[in-house]
């Protein structure tokens, strides 16, 4: 079943690219970005559908007390956290590649293409920025 909706929300990302590609601006970000950001917000509408929704209510009610259970853990979690005041802990160098690898969609070699920064460098402060914070949240 989920195979399936992949399958289609694979299929609308390539028909909404093909459909939209005259509006994409290189000024504005990296061809791989935007197509991320298209997959992701198919993705996000889909499993927001009233379709993907009836399909849930008809699951056996253990495994959807379950799903449940996650779901709320880990949005208790991100939003307790306070990611952005986290992140501003960070030297700035630090939160600059923790900005363009994990919200801008970015590869560590686009990275370092892009900023002018040499590979080992992003791999450096990508390593220092993910131990400081595994320190500040205690994990």
């Amino acid at each position: 079943m989920n195979e399936d909706i992949a399958e289609e929300v694979l299929q609308d990302v390539f028909m909404k690219i093909w459909d939209k590609i005259d509006q994409y601006d290189a000024t504005k970000g990296k061809l791989f970005t935007w197509m991320l950001n298209i997959a992701r917000n198919q993705a996000i509408d889909k499993t927001r559908s009233k379709e993907l929704s009836k399909d849930q209510k008809t699951k056996d009610i253990s495994k959807l007390v379950n799903t449940i259970d996650r779901a709320d853990y880990g949005e208790q979690r991100i939003d307790g956290i306070g990611l952005p005041e986290v992140l501003k802990k960070l030297p700035e160098e630090q939160q600059l590649i923790i900005d363009y690898l994990y919200f801008k969609g970015y590869s560590q070699s686009e990275l370092a293409e892009e900023q002018n920064i040499p590979l080992g460098t992003v791999k450096t402060r990508l390593r220092s920025a993910l131990q400081t914070l595994r320190t500040i949240l205690g994990v």
